[in-house]
């Protein structure tokens, strides 16, 4: 299969399954407190616990993709997503529900490293990320058609219509399964030698290192979906509407800029191309610290709701650059900073900064933002900063390391 005609079936498979996904994100809430009858409480207790139980399967689950061939697996995990989706037309319990979210979150996980993995063995190295932006344009157009849906449903609010969101989302999960299943297959790793570890990113400190400020930059995802409205609401006199408007600003913004801002990204040899990465993340933490800036500016008293609107524009723009910088330089360090036979492992520990985020990001973001106001903004930021300044002392640390290995193996 020619190479574009490999990333045009990998978009496709990203399509199918983020179409219903973005009908699943606006619909879920509703449908497990009015049709299956369970509290906030219990569904935030059950998606913490589901994700950080993905987050620790996804390394394994990686390390399997390499073993067996990402190609099979991915299909595999997809369709286990798939089924795991499905099971939330059933269940009207909370242990039913809890055990079915974990299902959601590892078969998610091991997805993610899985086509990780394939992605490394049919793309070659130096068009990885404007693929990676690609895709992440693809998702976000997903998520958008995917919302509109799941605005309908939300119109009628109806139990049929929230159950035909989430067949269409496990729908979704299969014809993603078949597309993958339709791809080259990518050879297996080596079997591993008897003293290698299994899991041998575990041990791999300078990895570690940059998938924990990898991380810390993460908590840029709640901040458009929890903590701005909050912050809106709040502190602002801006209108309410404007949660909505700003979040279809951001996913049109990626959707048209993404794979232009990628571009060049990590171009030239192995060293300069790390060092092109890291240069960019680092950019993006001094464009979110303006972002956050900017956002706590917009609490100043006098604006009025059109001037603090205009504020909060400008603010999400500065965060929606900062975000595509810190996408594009991250995607390149997970793929370059990671040895060739153990792509889906270390992608699985890479991924686990997305779950994260998302677990401890709403906490610690209505603590700052919420309570705190404006310092509280003001920290983020300096937290953005200074984390994407630290990525250059730990890319150069991984980069030797993983030198030290590649030479080791050719010997």
């Amino acid at each position: 299969m020619p190479n574009r005609s490999r990333v045009r079936a990998l978009a496709a498979a990203q399509l199918a399954n983020s179409i219903g996904d973005g009908a699943y994100y606006v619909t879920s809430a509703l449908y497990f407190t009015r049709v299956v009858g369970l509290s906030a409480t219990q569904i935030g207790l059950a998606l913490t616990v589901a994700w950080a139980v993905g987050a620790v399967a996804g390394v394994p689950l990686g390390a399997l993709a390499d073993r067996r061939g990402p190609r099979g697996a991915s299909a595999l995990l997809a369709l286990a997503t798939a089924a795991a989706v499905l099971s939330f037309l059933v269940i009207r319990s909370f242990p039913a529900f809890l055990l079915a979210a974990v299902a959601y979150a590892v078969a998610q996980c091991g997805l993610a490293a899985a086509r990780q993995a394939l992605l490394a063995g049919l793309v070659e190295p130096r068009s990885r990320t404007r693929v990676l932006a690609r895709l992440q344009s693809t998702l976000n157009a997903g998520l958008a058609v995917g919302a509109a849906i799941g605005g309908l449903a939300l119109q009628h609010d109806t139990s049929a219509g929230y159950l035909a969101v989430f067949a269409l989302d496990g729908a979704g999960f299969v014809a993603c399964a078949l597309v993958l299943a339709r791809l080259p297959a990518v050879t297996p790793a080596p079997a591993r030698a008897a003293k290698e570890p299994r899991l041998a990113v575990l041990r791999d400190r300078p990895y570690a290192a940059v998938t924990l400020l990898n991380a810390v930059l993460l908590l840029r995802m709640p901040l458009l979906s929890l903590a701005v409205p909050l912050w809106i609401v709040r502190h602002t006199d801006a209108p309410s509407w404007l949660v909505s408007a700003l979040f279809v600003l951001n996913t049109l913004g990626v959707m048209a800029f993404q794979v232009r801002v990628a571009r060049g990204v990590g171009a030239g040899g192995a060293a300069e191309g790390v060092r092109s990465a890291a240069r960019t993340v680092r950019r993006s933490g001094v464009v979110m610290l303006a972002s956050c800036a900017v956002f706590a500016a917009s609490a100043a008293g006098g604006l009025g709701p059109w001037g603090a609107a205009a504020v909060l524009v400008l603010a999400s723009m500065l965060q929606l650059v900062g975000e595509m910088q810190q996408s594009a330089g991250s995607w390149h360090l997970a793929f370059a900073l990671a040895p060739a036979a153990q792509v889906g492992q270390y992608q699985g520990f890479f991924g686990t900064g997305v779950p994260l985020a998302r677990t401890l990001g709403p906490l610690v973001l209505t603590a700052l933002l919420v309570a705190w106001g404006v310092p509280g903004w003001l920290v983020l930021g300096a937290v953005f900063l200074a984390a994407g300044a630290a990525m250059g002392p730990a890319t150069r640390w991984a980069h030797r390391r993983t030198r030290t290995v590649e030479t080791a193996e050719a010997h």
